[in-house]
């Protein structure tokens, strides 16, 4: 079968670690593979939004990183509440969690997360400014709150990092970079070929948190330091902002890994995959590889008869773009 022309082999296919399983994201479609209580691979396609993923907001800078992102959360809370009741055997009621539920979790994660790594940084930094007395040097705190919101952040994921579900989630997000790297490098989608590739990829979620990071640093220092309430305020309105820099950034360099600057530069990105990525097993690579081969197939990339229907388990629809 030819491939599909706006899908071709060199688009940039990512995806997310869910429970027990794996969600990958093309162009015209995402798949999530779960591994059930039975030992199939239960796969669920979901269409992606053709205005947001191959319109012009998808070709345009900054915006497509502000939006895409939004879309991204609603679509990954979406795949985790279905691979969540697929890996518990409750298959009949995860249409629930595509309406107001799963909008409201989307909504307090959110609120979680701008409060947990940002709000908190702010409020931190601001009173170290007044203890040591750094009122007249606005770039110095800013970078005291950047250090502080890095420590949070890997604090956070080194915590959660030890329970034992988080650990294999994060086998999980190792087979999805592993799947994903092999396709890239033109290498056959087979557990043991793919267990042979790197656990990092440039393009990864956890690489984007350390340049938020990074990136914050530098926007907010041009605002200084104002009133605390302003100073709460700013962080929350220039998320977005913060989040399409961050992309482009990204983008940038996953697209310019034969430049020897950018493979040095990116280090501390790949560094920073270690604390969401485990080595997985045979068993997890092969979940990644169904979910991304579902994608590949329904985008005519790859032919039908490259999935087996052994561990195709296709499941109804549970929402629509």
């Amino acid at each position: 079968m030819a491939a599909n022309s706006s899908a071709p082999k060199q688009f940039s296919y990512g995806g997310q670690a869910v429970i027990e399983g794996v969600m990958m994201r093309g162009a015209h479609k995402a798949a999530i593979a779960v591994r059930a209580p039975d030992g199939k691979i239960a796969i669920h396609e979901q269409p992606l939004n053709a205005t947001l993923y191959r319109g012009k907001i998808a070709r345009t800078p900054f915006i497509r990183g502000m939006v895409g992102l939004w879309d991204a959360l609603g679509l990954g809370t979406r795949a985790l509440m279905w691979s969540a009741n697929i890996a518990v055997g409750e298959e009949e009621d995860s249409k629930i969690f595509d309406g107001p539920l799963g909008w409201a979790t989307l909504g307090f994660s959110l609120a979680l997360g701008v409060g947990l790594f940002f709000l908190l940084p702010t409020a931190a930094a601001s009173g170290l400014e007044s203890l040591l007395g750094l009122h007249d040097k606005s770039f110095l705190v800013n970078l005291l709150e950047g250090v502080v919101r890095l420590v949070i952040l890997i604090g956070y994921i080194s915590l959660i990092a030890l329970m034992p579900d988080v650990k294999r989630l994060f086998g999980y997000h190792g087979a999805e970079h592993k799947t994903i790297n092999a396709y890239e490098a033109g290498a056959e989608l087979t557990p043991e070929v793919v267990a042979k590739y790197p656990i990092e990829h440039p393009r990864c979620g956890t690489a984007f948190l350390l340049t938020v990071v990074l990136v914050s640093v530098l926007v907010f220092s041009f605002l200084g330091r104002p009133p605390f309430l302003i100073l709460l305020a700013s962080r929350i309105l220039l998320v977005p902002v913060i989040a399409g820099i961050a992309y482009e950034i990204i983008r940038f360099t996953a697209k310019h890994m034969d430049n020897r600057l950018i493979r040095i530069l990116i280090i501390p990105n790949l560094a920073m995959q270690h604390l969401t990525t485990r080595q997985p097993d045979l068993t997890m690579i092969e979940v990644a590889i169904s979910a991304f081969k579902r994608v590949l197939v329904s985008e005519n990339v790859l032919p039908e008869v490259e999935i087996s229907p052994v561990i195709d388990e296709q499941l109804a629809p549970v929402g629509g773009d």
